[in-house]
């Protein structure tokens, strides 16, 4: 299984972020799977963002204040991220991860540096 994000660069505050996970080799629409999203700011650890399961019901961290939605196009094989009203604070890199149910991660993105400025 291979994914893949998509790279949005550089943005400024207030506006939306969108990013796009490919996934390849395997289906998103798979049984016990979660689709999520993590990132990992400067200096600090692993941040679970979210994810969309295999029947599209999706979950979200709360500490992002309901800033985050999650969405797919299983005609694509792929889903995306939205975080609106970024600051400097959300600057990061943000992956794609598949997560089994009842396991951690085992498929990664190489990760996307989003920044975050005015």
């Amino acid at each position: 299984v291979q994914l893949q994000e998509s790279e949005p660069g550089l943005l400024k505050p207030s506006q939306t972020l969108s990013l796009t996970c490919t996934v390849s080799g395997g289906s998103i629409t798979t049984n016990y799977q979660y689709w999520s999203w993590i990132r990992q700011s400067p200096g600090k650890g692993l941040e679970w963002m979210g994810a969309i399961a295999q029947d599209g019901t999706t979950y979200y961290s709360p500490s992002l204040n309901n800033r985050t939605s999650i969405s797919r196009d299983t005609s694509k094989n792929e889903y995306t991220l939205q975080l609106s009203s970024v600051t400097p604070e959300d600057t990061a890199i943000y992956y794609c991860a598949r997560v089994p149910k009842y396991y951690g991660a085992d498929y990664w993105g190489k990760g996307t540096l989003v920044t975050v400025a005015s």
